[in-house]
């Protein structure tokens, strides 16, 4: 297994408001994930550092504890309950949430948690497939065919979600099982990314464009070269 990861304000925006993490754990698997804060002034980036760092502290806390989807729910639980609290009872933080998208990838395949429109792609020579479902009105439009994925691409509403954490006391992630063939990767990202890079493109860079290694930075410049309105953040994962 092999990650690697950037994060950038983009070409807009004064500050950062995206985090991510990838660690390495005694079984040689990988925990990675991408959050992506919401909020005034600093709010969102406390929200999204705190996803990250909760989220992670949790999640190794309880290993060899409980099944892997119960131990990646329980953390995200944990950093949605604690960002909550502080929302409530901090007037700087009033309002503040992230969205998260978490991967525990190994060698027989992957469990992929994510709350919000951060998002988790399976690509290798085959093609590009997304893994998560945005928790977003467009996206919840789409499904009732009221909007083509195209027409979804350009929606003045494209950047509101329906979850977050944060946002209630209670979390209602998804969680989903993907395999892995050597060969393959997986594809943590921002909105940043994903609203002005489509999937061909990234199928293209990962398996095309050059080493893996340099990936996450040839996906950050095209967003820059497209004006990059968001924060950028894409983290690859190499079986």
């Amino acid at each position: 297994m092999q990650v690697w990861g950037i994060t950038h304000r983009g070409a807009v925006r004064q500050q950062n408001q995206d985090t991510f993490a990838a660690q390495f754990l005694e079984d040689g698997k990988v925990i990675a994930l991408v959050c992506d804060g919401m909020g005034g002034a600093r709010a969102g980036n406390v929200a999204s550092t705190m996803a990250v760092e909760l989220f992670m502290q949790r999640f190794i806390q309880e290993a060899g504890r409980c099944p892997v989807e119960e131990r990646m729910r329980h953390a995200a639980a944990k950093a949605n309950q604690e960002i909550f609290q502080r929302s409530i009872y901090e007037e700087d933080c009033a309002g503040m949430g992230t969205t998260m998208v978490a991967a525990l990838a190994g060698e027989e395949g992957a469990v992929i948690l994510n709350e919000g429109d951060s998002r988790a792609y399976h690509i290798n020579s085959a093609g590009i497939v997304l893994i998560t479902r945005d928790h977003s009105l467009v996206e919840d439009l789409v499904e009732r065919g009221e909007l083509t994925r195209e027409e979804a691409r350009t929606h003045p509403h494209k950047n509101l979600i329906t979850r977050a954490l944060g946002a209630d006391p209670d979390l209602l992630a998804d969680c989903f099982r993907q395999p892995l063939e050597p060969g393959d990767y997986l594809l943590l990202c921002s909105d940043g990314l994903s609203n002005v890079v489509n999937e061909q493109e990234m199928l293209y860079e990962v398996i095309h464009g050059g080493p893996p290694a340099a990936c996450p930075q040839r996906l950050l410049d095209i967003a820059l070269s497209r004006g990059a309105p968001d924060n950028v953040t894409a983290v690859l994962i190499s079986r």
